[in-house]
């Protein structure tokens, strides 16, 4: 594993942690050393001293038991029977008890062996033997019966108390032998343990050392010098001096050092870069104020021609509305021409109606005519015929006959009046039938004049709604040549502010020269100022009055913000500006 590939920070992280960690394992080593020695420390005290301990109450109240019971035998005050017993009452009860709590530590330690076990047992099994013989010659001894107690003290208690002192000593001398094994094994135990922290230690010093010569020197070489060093470096290209970084080309590839001339010689190209910019910013920054104030110029003179415009499209729309407004009127006075016409169409129609009427009535009394002279023919020919008769009567009938003449010259004069009407009648129908046509061709005139009135009348409407939409477009052009005012004057405005941000631009440019000028490329050596040119001054033009409108164009919309400006290249003496 490289150990270079790591940062600064990751290779202290790791030295450090790696320390850390040696003095936790040390530290842990340490602890289960001490751990072990308390282990064994503990056990000695709280259970092999203390079984021991119990071991020895146990066959000094037995001793003392037993010294009771003879005592008690030999005594003869019934008052010193009585304070011996209640002695060896208590001493066998303090046998009991150290015996049961004897038992109890056996029970609850978990390194006793099996010796220890049977070595129990067996002094448990001669106390189970002896503790009632001891309690029934304390029986005897005080009831007085000397003889008898004292023929078992000597047939039963000695050898019960000898077997039982022998078990209890042997279980002593077990228990002192078990102490001084663990004595043994705490020594051996803290000699390897002292020996294994001594390796540790060395392990851990040797590694500590390993670990700080390889930090130190991948810190070295990702540094390539002194940081003393780096920071006089770092304070020579602070300070604009751009010169070589001393020691840098020999400095390792990737170190702090070799970054440094790196840099260094990255910066003066910059500085020479940005130098040479400048000059260039600052040239164009000129040209633009230059052409800037000339389209500021050509700017105002062609708001006031649009303005001049947008006057004349204001009179125009002004004529193309009272052109409407008359063109309106004729289509009113046409509709009411219209109007008339078709009234006069519907008269001649009923005069036409009324002659049809009239010649109908004249064929009716022609025709009432007819009937009267043909009645009139037969009663002339009945008048006839009676003449006839009375004349064949003779004197009888000639009374007969004057009235036959009469009623025969009375037929005669309705024949020639009836041929008198109907010859009237027959020209009034002829006249009535010439009316009637003149006037169907009256009517048929007029049905003509009304149809020529109302297509004149649709003519005017067509003119005046043509004349409504000119009025209309006129309107929209007047309000885009408004518009193009607006938008002019707005483009004014803006020439002004691109023509100050020139201004601007190049004095940045010239300060920025300046700032340069700060900056040493070589041993000792400024990089050169360049002349950054003045701005051309803005011809001063006064712009045409404008001529008043008759009415007020709409309001357009706030200028919208204005997009990021493009490169502008520097502008060469025959530009030309004319066009917009």
């Amino acid at each position: 594993m490289n150990i270079t590939a790591f940062t600064v920070r990751t290779r202290l992280l790791v030295s450090f942690g790696a320390l850390a960690s040696l003095v936790l394992v040390v530290c842990g080593f340490a602890l289960h050393a001490q751990w072990k020695s308390y282990r064994v420390f503990a056990s000695y005290v709280n259970e092999d001293a203390q079984r021991l301990q119990l071991s020895n109450r146990v066959l000094d109240a037995a001793n003392a038991r037993a010294i009771g019971a003879r005592d008690l035998v030999i005594v003869d005050s019934e008052t010193e029977r009585a304070a011996l017993k209640s002695a060896v009452g208590q001493a066998d009860q303090r046998v009991q008890q150290n015996l049961a709590r004897l038992k109890q530590a056996l029970a609850t330690a978990d390194d006793i062996g099996e010796r220890e076990r049977e070595l129990f047992s067996t002094i448990e099994r001669i106390e189970a033997e002896y503790g009632p013989v001891a309690r029934a010659i304390v029986d005897l001894g005080a009831s007085g019966r000397r003889e008898e107690a004292i023929r078992r003290i000597d047939e039963q208690c000695r050898p019960l108390l000898a077997r039982l002192i022998a078990a209890a000593d042997a279980y002593v001398e077990h228990g002192n032998k078990l102490a001084a094994e663990h004595v043994a094994l705490a020594d051996a135990a803290f000699a390897a343990q002292r020996w294994l922290l001594v390796g540790v230690g060395l392990a851990a010093m040797l590694l500590a050392g390993v670990l700080a010569h390889l930090v130190t020197r991948g810190i070295t070489r990702a540094l390539g010098a002194e940081p003393g060093e780096l920071g006089a470096a770092a304070s020579r290209v602070a300070d604009g001096d751009l010169g070589p970084v001393p020691g840098a080309e020999h400095a390792p590839a990737g170190s702090v050092l070799a970054s440094l001339g790196a840099m260094q010689r990255s910066l003066a190209q910059i500085v020479a870069q940005v130098r040479s910019a400048s000059d260039s910013i600052a040239t164009g920054s000129a040209q633009i104020a230059t052409g800037n104030a000339d389209l500021s110029q050509r700017t105002e003179t062609q708001a006031s021609n649009l303005a001049e415009t947008a006057a004349s499209m204001d009179e125009m729309s002004a004529s193309v509305r009272h052109n409407a407004e008359t063109a309106q009127q004729a289509t009113q006075l046409a509709g009411s021409a219209s109007g008339v016409a078709r009234q006069g169409g519907q008269v001649v129609g009923a005069v036409v109606s009324t002659m049809q009427e009239i010649s109908d009535s004249s064929r009716r009394i022609a025709d009432i005519t007819g009937v009267i002279d043909g009645i009139a023919f037969q009663t002339n020919i009945l008048a006839l015929n009676a003449a006839v008769e009375a004349a064949r009567a003779g004197e009888q009938g000639r009374g007969f006959a004057v009235v036959a003449g009469e009623v025969r010259s009375l037929a005669h004069r309705a024949a020639e009046a009836a041929r008198e009407i109907k010859s009237l009648i027959g020209s009034s129908v002829e006249k009535v039938e010439a009316g009637s046509r003149l006037v169907g061709d009256a009517g048929r005139t007029m049905d003509e004049i009304v149809a020529q009135v109302q297509r004149v009348a649709d003519l005017i409407g067509e003119i005046g709604h043509a004349t409504t939409e000119q009025t209309a477009g006129i309107a929209q052009v007047s309000t885009a040549v408004g518009g193009l005012d607006q938008a002019t004057q707005q483009n004014a405005a803006l020439v002004e502010e691109s023509a100050a941000a020139a201004e601007s631009l190049r004095q940045q440019a010239a300060r920025l020269t300046t700032l340069v000028s700060v900056f040493r490329l070589g041993a000792g050596e400024a990089a050169p100022v360049a002349a950054v040119p003045a701005a051309a001054a803005r011809p001063t033009t006064t712009a045409p009055q404008r001529p008043a409108r008759p009415a007020p164009l709409p309001t357009t919309k706030s200028r919208p913000a204005l997009p990021a400006p493009a490169a502008v290249a520097p502008a060469s003496a025959g530009d030309d500006w004319t066009s917009f």
